[in-house]
């Protein structure tokens, strides 16, 4: 016991470390941080996932705000003869299509395709 209090006289800190509620409220705050299936490091990882997943809710929500948009002109049969000659490239028996591409457009469409 002697030697206990000549430590604790020596080294006061020791007393603080000795303390049985201390050793166990670092024992409760290692634990809940680290190890605990519901652990801060958890929590944080698991925030990071719902964030991603909200910002992907929001980008499919507005393509499908777009795709209802593009879904209402086509009911007009002048805008789905103007959709198919665009983009399917589709043309009358009496024309012919010269389809033109500009350096600028290819390195466009290449930085839209990366960020998808």
């Amino acid at each position: 016991m002697e030697t206990k209090e000549k430590l604790t006289n020596k080294y006061p800190i020791l007393k603080i470390l000795g303390n049985r509620y201390l050793i166990v409220l670092v024992f409760f705050v290692v634990w809940i941080t680290f190890v605990d299936t519901t652990s801060y490091m958890e929590h944080r990882v698991l925030n990071k996932e719902i964030e991603e997943l909200e910002e992907n809710k929001k980008y499919y929500q507005d393509e499908i705000k777009k795709d209802e948009a593009n879904i209402k002109q086509l009911k007009n049969p002048d805008h789905v003869e103007k959709y198919a000659r665009e983009k399917y490239y589709m043309k009358r028996d009496s024309e012919d299509i010269y389809i033109i591409e500009f350096e600028e457009d290819k390195i466009k469409d290449s930085i839209e395709g990366a960020k998808r």
